[in-house]
């Protein structure tokens, strides 16, 4: 039985009871037998039912609360370090996780539902119970918990999938847990007089830092923080100028590349952090090239996602250039200050569900897409689109939430005040023409991104010499959100590279 009992105490109890009894019955036991062995056995063998965790974690994901419920006993064994590993895993991405030794109490005992139920704040008829014993699940049955008997996982998943309507099979690729707004440590680094930048922080190990883009987050990095936390990374996601719990100046100019990678120097220094190694995207990708270019001694490496690197030419007129492009017509629209400002907050959460979107199937607005082109001329970005837009699957119910929120806070004036240095940032870059990037670096490319196509990264080696590359294929704009497993994979591989470190944890069992 499961209790309060050291594992070691229990094992050796369990190995003299087996010899009694072996004596009583006349059969030896086999030579060598050992239940020291048997469970060190146990211990080491991969016992994790990935595609259940995953669907627990899918289901995180789209606002469900979650939580383990063991029999287990107090590990004092030498093998405890794998224990602890375990449950230091699934109480990061789990709500709960409830041991029957630290409480007492056992399935299929009904209390021990009971106070699951008390945990979680939940009624029965709002949880549903998932075990491979039947006679655990007739208790929590008799409460009203719907139950799930686990006798192979494809039935499993088909049943939950069922009472939960949320697809768990045949995804397109595996979703990697999350952070949520409260699982990382929060910081504020005051940059200069009343300016300052929030950023959160997970993990030890080399320092990496993640710069998101328009219209997002340091909450756009959910997927990425805790893979590559578990990797062994220290990893700060910035909320950049103007955006949620950062400072939103008023003043178009604190917003030039010039001035932002001011800024990200100016955090180093106060974090007490040499250097890092900066992943960015959309803005972001343009904001850790400018490190790596006018910084390199501040960056160990530097990454960009969707966003290529191209040296500014002082001999073009880049809002000429800009115009050229049609596609960019959203980034013209953006100039007059106030005018975006208006649009886009009126209605945050239809701005959101709109922008923010994937290329799969799911997220298609029938035929009613975003279109950047001739914004001008239509005399808005989201004119003509719904006013009540199907939901992202980007964007579930809770994140959208704490999007909204962030939003509401700061306004779009800091967001759109990005594009508003096109020639600002074009003569600063200029400076540096002739100029090569000689830190390590990577350019990770999506095929389906409309605005910053992969064909946009060509040459990059003759200015990098040091280039690595990644693609996507299948994604659009927002590859940290729309494929995080294959955007993890790719990173940590180039990260661990980079830093000659052997992967750590086999996190992504989970």
């Amino acid at each position: 039985m499961t209790g309060r009992i050291g594992l070691t105490q229990l094992i050796a109890e369990f190995e003299k009871d087996c010899k009694e009894a072996a004596a009583a019955s006349g059969k030896p036991l086999p030579e060598g037998f050992s239940m020291a062995q048997i469970f060190e056995e146990m211990a080491t063998s991969d016992t994790w039912n990935a595609p259940i965790l995953q669907a627990a974690l899918t289901l995180k994901n789209h606002g469900f609360r979650i939580a383990v419920l063991t029999n287990n006993w107090v590990d004092d064994s030498p093998h405890r370090h794998r224990t602890g590993l375990a449950l230091c895993l699934l109480r990061r991405y789990f709500d709960g996780v409830i041991e029957s030794c630290r409480i007492g109490l056992q399935k299929p005992d009904p209390k021990i539902y009971e106070y699951a139920l008390d945990q979680l704040k939940a009624k029965p008829e709002e949880v549903i119970f998932l075990d491979d014993i039947g006679a655990n699940l007739k208790p929590a049955r008799a409460m009203g918990i719907a139950t799930i008997l686990v006798r192979d996982t494809d039935s499993a998943l088909k049943e939950l999938q069922h009472l939960t309507g949320v697809q768990l099979l045949n995804q397109e690729e595996n979703v990697p847990p999350a952070c949520e707004p409260d699982s990382v440590a929060h910081g504020y680094v005051t940059i200069k007089p009343q300016t300052k930048l929030h950023f959160v922080e997970m993990g030890s190990g080399p320092v990496v830092c993640l710069c998101h883009g328009f219209p997002e987050s340091w909450f756009s990095w959910r997927y990425q923080i805790p893979a590559l936390a578990d990797a062994g990374f220290r990893v700060i996601a910035l909320e950049m100028k103007g955006y949620g719990d950062s400072t939103a100046p008023a003043a178009v100019e604190e917003y030039s590349q010039e001035e932002i990678c001011k800024d990200l120097v100016i955090f180093l220094d106060k974090m007490g952090i040499s250097q890092a190694t900066f992943v960015g995207h959309d803005w972001g990708g343009a904001t850790v090239w400018g490190m790596a270019l006018f910084y390199p001694e501040r960056v160990r490496a530097v990454a960009g996602l969707n966003t290529p690197y191209r040296p500014a030419d002082p001999e073009v007129d880049i809002m000429k250039l800009t115009e050229s492009h049609p596609v960019f017509d959203y980034q013209l629209y953006f100039q007059e200050p106030g005018v975006a400002e208006a649009e886009l907050g009126k209605d945050v959460r239809r701005t959101l569900q709109i922008m923010v979107r994937s290329v799969r199937k799911e997220d298609h607005m029938e035929n009613r897409s975003i279109n950047l082109f001739n914004v001008r001329k239509r005399g808005g970005l989201l004119v003509g689109l719904p006013e009540n837009p199907p939901p992202s699957s980007l964007l579930p119910p809770p994140v959208l939430q704490y999007y909204v929120e962030q939003y509401q806070k700061s306004g779009f004036r800091g967001p759109l005040n990005w594009y508003r240095n096109l020639r600002e940032n074009w003569r600063w870059n200029a400076t540096a023409r002739d100029r090569k990037i000689h830190v390590p670096a990577l350019m990770v490319t999506a095929g389906k991104d409309i605005v910053l196509h992969p064909k946009m990264s060509e040459r990059m080696e003759e200015w990098i010499p040091q280039l690595s590359r990644g693609h996507i294929e299948n994604c659009g704009h927002f590859t940290q959100m729309e494929r995080p497993a294959a955007l993890n994979k790719i990173l940590i591989e180039w990260l661990q590279k980079v830093h000659k470190r052997p992967t750590l944890q086999a996190a992504a069992k989970l």
